[in-house]
């Protein structure tokens, strides 16, 4: 492999954990109704466990209320009771058919709560970015090891994957903080 090659291979990889990131903190709870806190709630469904974007429609109802509609009508209990038991802190409502879930406004201390373990997602992204980083430096180092590339070029090489580090840690900062402030709006 060349250094250029392994270095795509960085940006790819970083650029999915910084993507993994991004979906992941959608579902993390804001003062606001949104579909993205549902959608990925595994329910427990005829022995399969599956995200609910796959059993049923989930659609806003205002600012403060979901409806999620399950497309098997005898899945309503389950659906129901995977929404209560998910770390949302969300009770829904059985109405016929419908699923209604409303949430209610955060406090202050569910506010910090929240953000803190928006916190504790970030720094885990983080820590992969940087594992990602170990992971290629040690291949650059092989290389120039064995004699593939020069002194010079392995140095290059180091600085640019630090460059590709930095703008991706920074991209984690952005939408974490994004998101606090998303989180702290009362």
């Amino acid at each position: 492999m060349e250094l250029s090659e392994i270095l795509n291979d960085c940006s790819e990889r970083m650029k999915s954990a910084n993507d993994f990131f991004v979906t992941d903190i959608k579902s993390i709870r804001t003062g606001r109704a949104a579909t993205s806190l549902l959608e990925n709630i595994k329910i427990d469904y005829h022995g399969s466990v599956m995200p609910l974007n796959q059993l049923a429609q989930i659609s806003l109802s205002d600012q403060r209320s979901m409806t999620v509609q399950p497309w098997d009508k005898s899945a309503s209990q389950i659906i129901a009771k995977g929404i209560q038991t998910s770390d949302l802190g969300i009770t829904p409502q059985i109405d016929g058919q419908i699923i209604r879930v409303n949430i209610p406004p955060m406090t202050e201390e569910t506010r910090k709560d929240v953000v803190k373990v928006l916190k504790q997602r970030s720094e885990q992204s983080k820590i992969s970015i940087r594992n990602i980083r170990r992971d290629i430096q040690d291949e650059i180092r092989k290389l120039e090891k064995n004699g593939d590339c020069s002194e010079d070029d392995s140095r290059r090489a180091i600085i640019d994957l630090q460059k590709i580090t930095d703008d991706s840690i920074k991209i984690i900062d952005q939408e974490s903080s994004l998101k606090e402030s998303e989180i702290m709006q009362v």
